[in-house]
């Protein structure tokens, strides 16, 4: 007899062998033992979690010479033929491949039929929401009053794709991931009856890739099994599954701990070259630190850890690095995973998102821990930083520059095209300008402008994701960024001509883009508000100083706010 695959001859032939899905087959074995089985059922779920299994189980339960059974004995003509698939009264259909109207008649048709050989007929249709509207509609009456003879089992893993009018005529099991506990003691069952030996940290490795999925985790074993020598090894599960071992996550953990930028570079290099797929790297690291924060936040449910065992070292890691810093590097990690879709050079993006994560982790850093000879460079950034907020208070205006040069030309209309930000004057001047109903179309339309410029230029998309805009003119608008260097590349000419030209052909009007970081726009707005409510006359300023009126003011701001008297 030719090779079977492992997931074909340990699949699961009675409800005992389920492993995971305890709330499901007791219900149904309390229902077939009060012989009080409904006409249909859904099955819904992650693929490899039993649900098609079940429903041969269910088959063979029924149609079982001993029943009424809670387990088919799976050894009389009845089960043994359901098993084999030589009984044509229970019927495994892949609704995928057919999903026509004719299809689902020829079925209509045929129920009405006693079945020939056993108690019930069966129908099993996998995939079902692959099924046309035409052929949802054709099963609907049938679904709802079948035969008594008859039982439907329909299995999907999209629920959500499914006709209400169908879901409502079935009753509803929700098959969930099976957790890497349940998957490993089913897989060292498997090896120790087929004699093979397996590192029990490789079990682990392989429960943790399956992601939830039993059929996933058995491929997976079959495939480590055929590529080992005598003996599955740790190394040989890494090479199929193309993980990282937890030894590589956490000397990555560690250099971001230490920031040590040459590390993390050099880790990530001799992954790729051990043929790692950069973005399933990605997702490791965030499981591993989604473990750390779970172990350091309430460490008596270790049983919950997904992807790591609490050696000495992943240990001391959660003891040393501090919950925010987990928060901010799972956070980046995610962000760079999905924006690695859309990049061509993944390499040169996956070292750009380590070296971020190991300089943003020294901004908190103080300067005498610091490397000596970074000390001078960073006293000099700083007296540059310095030197450059002055000039944004002082409006960049030079020292030689007349008072009546800078009356002659309007405020509004110089627009600074360099990588610097807005001046604080010139955004006052855009602000007395600026117009709530602007701001609301433009904010109301922002998320369509965004997903232009990412066709367009996904690169200045990535910019923009941390941007939002704050103020609206008929000739300007104001985008508060988060960080300086993303402000400043976004506003480079060629990229902030892509930001301008969606705006245009989304909002229909031509306007240019200043920009500003978000803390000293909140400085700024707040000194524009005083300002406004000190020129304000007497009954206006009453009305500012009402207490809701000032909370609501800072809540939203001053150019979104409108006062009005009730009788007006």
């Amino acid at each position: 007899m030719s090779y079977q695959a492992l997931y074909r001859v340990w699949r699961p032939q009675s409800f005992e062998d389920m492993v995971g899905q305890e709330h499901i087959t007791k219900t149904i074995q309390n229902a077939l033992m009060q012989d009080k089985l409904s006409h249909a059922y859904l099955f819904s779920g992650p693929r490899g979690t039993g649900k098609t299994s079940a429903a041969k189980i269910i088959a063979k339960a029924v149609n079982c010479e001993r029943a009424p059974v809670s387990e088919p004995c799976n050894e009389c003509d009845a089960c043994r033929g359901i098993t084999n698939g030589t009984i044509s009264d229970v019927l495994e259909i892949d609704a995928a491949s057919n999903t026509g109207v004719d299809d689902i008649r020829d079925i209509r048709d045929k129920v009405k039929f006693a079945p020939s050989s056993v108690t019930y007929k069966v129908y099993i249709i996998d995939e079902v929401h692959m099924l046309s509207t035409g052929a949802f509609n054709a099963l609907l009456k049938t679904l709802e009053e079948p035969p008594s003879h008859v039982i439907f089992i329909l299995a999907t893993t999209e629920p959500h794709k499914i006709p209400a009018t169908i879901v409502s005529r079935c009753q509803r099991f929700d098959f969930k991931r099976i957790s890497s506990q349940s998957i490993i003691g089913r897989m060292r069952k498997i090896v120790d009856a087929n004699g093979t030996e397996v590192e029990e940290e490789a079990l682990q490795l392989l429960a943790r890739a399956a992601e939830g999925g039993m059929r996933d985790a058995l491929s997976l074993l079959d495939q480590a099994i055929s590529y080992s020598d005598e003996k599955v090894r740790v190394e040989d599960v890494l090479s199929v599954t193309g993980s990282a071992s937890q030894k590589h996550l956490s000397d990555m953990a560690e250099a971001f701990f230490e920031k040590d930028v040459s590390k993390a570079l050099t880790l990530s290099t001799e992954l790729l070259q051990e043929g790692k797929d950069p973005v399933r790297f990605l997702g490791d690291l965030i499981y591993y630190y989604r473990d750390m924060l779970l172990y350091k936040t309430a460490p008596q449910l270790e049983e919950l850890l997904e992807r790591v065992s609490t050696d000495e070292s992943f240990a001391r890691l959660a003891d040393s690095t501090a919950a925010e810093d987990i928060y901010a590097i799972i956070g980046q990690l995610n962000a760079a995973q999905q924006e690695m879709k859309w990049t061509n050079h993944p390499k040169i993006f996956l070292e750009t998102t380590f070296i971020k994560i190991c300089y943003q982790k020294q901004e908190g850093v103080s300067s005498h821990s610091e490397n000596p000879s970074v000390e001078p460079l960073i006293k000099r950034i700083e007296q540059l930083e310095e030197e450059l907020k002055k000039m944004k208070q002082g409006g960049w205006a030079s020292s030689g520059t007349s008072a009546s040069a800078e009356q002659e030309t309007p405020r509004e209309k110089r627009v600074i095209r360099g990588q610097g930000g807005a001046s604080h004057t010139q955004v006052k001047e855009m602000l007395k300008k600026a117009k709530k109903p602007n701001l609301v179309q433009l904010k109301g339309m922002w998320g369509e402008i965004l997903d232009k410029i990412r066709s367009e230029k996904v690169s200045a998309y990535a910019l923009l994701s941390g941007a939002e805009p704050v103020a609206c003119s008929d000739q300007f608008f104001l985008l508060a960024f988060q960080h300086e260097i993303h402000r400043q590349m976004a506003s480079q000419e060629n990229n902030r001509s892509y930001v301008e030209g969606a705006v245009y052909s989304t909002i229909g009007k031509s306007l240019s883009m200043l920009s500003i970081l978000d803390p000293e726009w909140q400085k700024l707005k707040a000194d524009f508000i005083k300002e406004q409510q000190q020129g304000q006359p007497s009954d206006e300023q009453d009305k500012t100083e009402d207490p809701l009126i000032s909370e609501a003011i800072k809540l939203v701001g001053n150019d979104l706010i409108e006062i009005k008297e009730e009788n007006e």
